[in-house]
């Protein structure tokens, strides 16, 4: 039973989380760990009074609780037992995103839907800021029994996840070394935008000046602009990388590559009334693709990874618990307007 009070204890300290919670989710994480399996005794009452000092109530409201989840059952002389090691049933999954930008929408879509009706999934975003994210992992750790994270590409990322158990983290979207074997779904951001803008190097060499609009302050990888710097040079292509689109600045002859869609609605709007011709009079390369992309201006040309893919394998990690360590393919889908 050693190993039973150990999970709970483990638990002991995290911010807002209850006694009650707490014997909860440690008695969960204890099937989950395969400390115990369907059939094993449960410790009594008095014995987990006895070891963790909790209130008699506070021990039968836990057991109630995980009777009534179908985890739990009870019986005269049995006393209390595992009646069921599919805690997934009633499994508390956080997830944690950049932002709700539409390819990330298009992922959370796809792994709700792949999760299925009884597992909860709660969504939080940390919007790129290390405080935000370092304040959100600790609101949940211990509070989930799986954890599924795009993280932050910071110095403290790595020491501020170590606090999740790694059995029962998956990271996505984006690769951090962790110096812990963890399981991830990512993406890579340097080899494959160089081989996207290679690809395209004819096309874009049929216009004047290509122009990378790269922020700093936001979530996109400096991975991204070392392959650009690569490309230009390489290829001999007179590139200009600048910090934001200025709306009405739109020119025949460029080429305008930008990850962020806000600063890509507003270049189109700025062709439409323009009348520029996509693919003739401007080049347009926008990163990570969706429906809208598509469809608008007669399609815009990206290069992207399958985020319902990605979602895919995430949903059937949390249900398998497997482990993955997988980095998806991007691939170039050319349009009309380059």
């Amino acid at each position: 039973m050693q190993d039973v009070y150990e999970q709970i204890h483990e638990l002991e300290g995290i911010p807002g989380l209850s006694k009650h919670e707490q014997f909860v989710q440690g008695i969960i994480n204890a099937i989950n760990s395969k400390l115990l399996s369907r059939g094993d005794s449960l410790p009594s009452v008095n014995n987990l009074i006895g070891e963790l000092g909790f209130a008699r109530e506070t021990i039968a409201k836990g057991y109630k609780e995980l009777v009534e989840r179908g985890i739990v059952a009870s019986q005269n002389r049995k006393g209390f037992f595992v009646s069921s090691d599919d805690t997934g049933q009633q499994l508390k999954v956080a997830l944690l995103l950049f932002a709700f930008d539409t390819f990330q929408e298009t992922f959370y879509k796809t792994f709700r839907a792949h999760l299925g009706e009884n597992i909860q999934l709660d969504v939080f975003f940390h919007h790129n800021n290390i405080e935000v994210f370092e304040s959100i992992v600790a609101s949940i750790k211990g509070r989930y029994g799986m954890y599924v994270v795009a993280p932050i590409p910071h110095p403290k990322t790595a020491e501020i996840l170590r606090g999740l158990p790694v059995d029962k983290f998956l990271m996505i979207d984006r690769y951090e070394p962790l110096h812990t074997d963890c399981s991830y779904i990512v993406q890579e951001f340097g080899e494959s935008s160089y081989r996207a803008f290679t690809a395209l190097t004819a096309t874009i060499k049929q216009f004047d000046e290509m122009i990378f609009y790269y922020r700093p302050s936001t979530d996109t990888p400096i991975e991204i602009l070392k392959a650009f710097k690569r490309f230009i040079k390489d290829h001999k292509i007179n590139g200009v990388i600048k910090t934001e689109y200025v709306p009405g600045t739109v020119a025949k002859g460029k080429v305008y590559y930008t990850i962020n869609n806000t600063e890509l609605w507003a270049i189109l709007k700025d062709c439409v009334e323009k009348k520029m011709t996509l693919g003739k009079d401007v080049g347009i390369l926008s990163h990570n693709d969706d429906v809208v992309k598509e469809i608008i201006c007669n399609g815009i040309t990206t290069y992207s990874t399958d985020f319902k893919l990605m979602a895919e394998k995430a949903a059937l990690f949390v249900l398998n618990r497997e482990k993955i360590q997988e980095v998806l393919s991007t691939v170039l889908i050319r349009r009309k307007s380059l």
